[in-house]
């Protein structure tokens, strides 16, 4: 029997994935986790570009509409070099690490190969991984979607206010500790800004 100890959650732009990931963070708080989360970038009320933020407080920058060069997803250029520097300075590989957090597995973060490379470490390791994942993707990350060790939720309206329990019951599953969320309003890395969904 495979265990599962990889949780992914998918679903479309704007159904709560990132809201999802950040308060289910918030309620491990005291937990030595690691990762990272994206937010929106907004330039008088437009939305421009994705920032990266690691949990521990590190910042750096995904995606903006004025990088330029092939490396795009729609009308954003990714910024492949500052993205794979983050991620050396977040090292979401650490062995310290209880369990790993990632906003998300998508199409922008798939342009970088130490992305791609700590994705794979990430999945195949014993410790719980729990992230967001493109709806749709390239074929690697369908793939990543049908492994046996992964435990798929997918988010939707319909479904957006039961999601949070029905994650903490599967994390506890795994991690073998209570995950006990802040209330919504309380909620502070919900509060800091507007994420991508």
């Amino acid at each position: 029997m495979v265990v599962r100890t990889n949780l992914l959650v998918t679903g479309p732009p704007g159904s709560g994935k990132t809201t999802l990931i950040t308060r289910v963070a918030e309620a491990y708080a005291g937990r030595p986790f690691g990762g990272f989360y994206t937010e929106e970038i907004r330039e008088e009320g437009r939305r421009v570009g994705f920032a990266l933020v690691g949990f521990e407080g590190t910042r750096g920058l995904l995606a903006h509409s004025r990088i330029g060069g092939p490396c795009r997803v729609g009308k954003y250029g990714v910024d492949v070099e500052g993205f794979e520097a983050f991620l050396g300075a977040i090292r979401p590989d650490a062995p310290e690490h209880a369990f790993i957090v990632i906003d998300e597995i998508g199409r922008m973060e798939w342009y970088s190969p130490r992305f791609r490379t700590t994705i794979g470490t990430l999945l195949d390791a014993e410790r719980p991984l729990f992230a967001t994942i493109a709806l749709r993707g390239p074929a690697e990350i369908e793939a990543i979607k049908a492994r046996d060790d992964v435990l798929l939720r997918t988010l939707g309206r319909e479904n957006r206010d039961r999601m949070l329990p029905t994650v903490c019951r599967d994390l506890e599953a795994m991690l073998g500790e209570t995950c006990v969320p802040a209330p919504i309003r309380t909620a502070r890395l919900r509060a800091r800004t507007r994420r991508r969904a």
